[in-house]
């Protein structure tokens, strides 16, 4: 081989360390964060990261410029299809009840290297959204003092002329940023607090708005003579279930904080599916009053409620309406700055980032150089950038992640589960049954002489009809058709967004196509049904797995394709971003890679169902000193 040319042997490795996973240890509660988060806790986090701006601007600007009363159509779907994504994000925090989120389920599924993009892309996506909001939230709070602020701003700091800069700086932006920062250094108990504050006023005006909606509703306002329920048809009511989708991101907060939850096997799948159909219902009948109110028509995009209750007469409503709005803002920007530093502390924890960012601070228990590192910089992205060509980024970092959690779920239900630990002499073992009858004999044969089958396994019931799937080597079925059904979902989706446009395809081709990927998607959903699943007793799990995980994932993937090119153009850049982080630093300080060292010690804290602790020490030895095995006895 020529000098300089890597081995064969050394790339395999290289290629080794890019897929090696983070042990799945489900018993593990022993963390440095403090668990002091109830369900009702999860449930405002939730709640409060997702109704947020969206429900003052967002309801006003899709029911005027794209669908019309049908607006509530669109939430409707919208919040279904959320519900998919929901449920996945609901079964890993109750089964990894650790911070870290999307980022997190990747790792334990999918491998290293798509855990760090995935990680990397959060990051971002978290800077971008705490930017934007603090900017709306600037914004609303200016607009009620007549713009006073930007007039003074623009007349002693100038207006901007540079590209990728704001058109001038917004220091209120930048201070309630820091202002956030500092409460949620404070520990998770204080951030709680102050969410729990600022939800019940959202709340109460959202009630408010509702109750005296549905007083001044006038059911003309639906009629033909307004332009009817649907004026801008069925395509309408799609592109405002795209737009609509984004109302509902933020549940993953609750993931994100199962690490701090009393008990997250039952608090984060209740706190998720509470707060979603909260926020559901109050997109849907806020949108209801909404447009039975006035006519769609004359809604003003930029504060839609605060002008239909000046249009009927009821112009003091606007200052409630007001005032449940910055609280709403000042609760997704809490969040999210809540969320932020956790997964940068997951990831330097695993030595994924700088080892700094793991440092906890030993009395609030929180991740402190990452909440005061980014906060700053989220508030100088605030202060500075123009965020309208940043802002697709949450998208495609949201579908993404999205996309992943859902593909981990289908991987990680055909596994073969982790073999715990041995228990400790103080845990309580199952008692053991005792067989006395002829019946009991015969019960304990039987059970003898049929083992149950392992996940990933053929169903025992399908081996006369599709023995030939048992031919392969465990795991190759369901891997291929993992890999097939995620390829013809992209195709699909491809076929779906650009069939009638890019592709430029006749009628009879488009139909075609159009058919050959859904049939190789639901072959592929019916292969991996054909197979065992693991099923756990005391978690959370999904129903019909894997028809929700994949309709998730293609509805993520078209939703994706709906974005402009320049956002995958940007996108593209910040992976090669991430990928110069993870190879010149990550892939080199993972605890994986020193869990591959000779002589390191390990040491894992084990927490059994009775309360005891046992701490396990393993010590891995290089292969020349690893002890040979004695020959077996004929």
């Amino acid at each position: 081989m020529a000098s300089g040319l890597p081995s064969t042997a050394g790339l395999a490795r290289f290629c080794q360390k890019l897929k090696r996973l983070k042990p799945l240890e489900e018993a593990t509660m022993e963390t440095s964060l403090q668990r002091c988060l109830s369900a009702l806790d999860l449930t405002l986090l939730g709640v409060g990261a997702m109704v947020g701006s969206g429900l003052y601007v967002l309801t006003g600007t899709v029911a005027k410029e794209i669908t019309g009363p049908a607006v509530i159509v669109s939430f409707t779907v919208a919040a279904v299809a959320s519900l998919l994504a929901a449920l996945c994000y609901a079964e890993f925090g109750a089964r990894v009840p650790r911070t870290g989120s999307a980022y997190l389920f990747t790792y334990v599924s999918m491998g290293e290297l798509w855990a760090f993009l995935i990680g990397w892309n959060l990051v971002l996506e978290y800077v971008i959204a705490g930017a934007a909001v603090a900017r709306a939230w600037s914004g609303y709070l200016d607009a009620m003092f007549d713009h006073h602020i930007r007039n003074f701003t623009e007349a002693h700091v100038g207006i901007w002329q540079v590209p990728l800069l704001a058109r001038y700086p917004d220091f209120l932006a930048a201070g309630i940023l820091l202002l956030a920062s500092t409460f949620v250094s404070c520990g998770a108990r204080v951030s709680s607090w102050l969410n729990h504050t600022l939800s019940a006023i959202s709340m109460v005006v959202i009630l408010f708005i509702i109750i005296l909606g549905f007083v001044l509703a006038r059911s003309h306002n639906w009629g033909k003579e307004e332009g009817g329920f649907a004026p801008f048809g069925f395509s309408g009511i799609m592109s405002g279930t795209a737009t609509c989708f984004y109302a509902f991101v933020g549940f993953d907060v609750i993931a994100a904080s199962s690490e701090e939850a009393r008990n997250p096997k039952r608090a984060v799948p209740l706190a998720i599916a509470i707060s979603l159909g909260l926020a559901a219902s109050a997109y849907i009948l806020v949108s209801t009053v909404l447009t039975l109110m006035v006519p769609w028509h004359s809604l003003d995009p930029n504060s839609a409620l605060a002008d239909a209750f000046y249009q009927r007469g009821y112009s003091w409503a606007g200052y409630l309406v007001a005032t449940g709005s910055i609280c709403a803002m000042t609760t997704v920007l809490l969040n999210g700055l809540f969320c932020l530093p956790r997964i940068i502390y997951a990831m330097a924890a695993d030595g994924l980032f700088f080892q700094a960012f793991a440092y906890v601070h030993p009395r609030t228990q929180v991740p402190l150089v990452g909440i005061l590192v980014f906060g700053v910089l989220t508030a100088l992205v605030a202060l500075l950038l123009d965020l309208e060509a940043l802002v697709q980024f949450l998208s495609i970092g949201t579908l993404l992640a999205y996309s992943f959690v859902a593909i981990s779920i289908i991987v990680l239900r055909f596994q073969k589960a982790p073999l715990s630990s041995s228990p400790s002499p103080a845990s309580p073992r199952p008692a053991a049954k005792e067989y006395n009858s002829f019946s009991d004999h015969i019960e304990l044969v039987g059970t003898e002489q049929v083992p149950a089958p392992e996940p990933g396994q053929l169903r025992p019931a399908l081996r006369p009809y599709l023995g030939f799937l048992d031919r392969c080597s465990p795991g190759v079925a369901v891997a291929s058709a993992i890999c097939v059904l995620v390829a013809s979902a992209i195709t699909l989706g491809c076929v779906l967004i650009f069939g009638d446009s890019a592709l430029h395809l006749p009628r009879w081709g488009y139909i075609l196509l159009l058919l050959l990927c859904g049939i190789m998607f639901l072959l592929s959903l019916l292969v991996l049904g054909a197979h065992q699943q693991q099923r756990q007793q005391d978690t959370f799990q999904i129903p019909m797995v894997p028809l929700i995980p994949a309709l998730s994932i293609l509805l993520n993937i078209c939703l994706m394709l709906k974005l402009s090119y320049l956002t995958w153009v940007r996108f593209s850049i910040w992976l090669l971003i991430g990928l110069l982080v993870y190879f010149g630093y990550g892939i080199w300080h993972s605890k994986e890679n020193q869990r591959e060292l000779p002589g390191v010690t390990i040491t894992r804290y084990v927490v059994f169902p009775s309360g005891s602790l046992e701490e396990t020490v393993q010590v891995v030895q290089p292969p020349s000193q690893a002890p040979a095995q004695e020959p077996s006895s004929p």
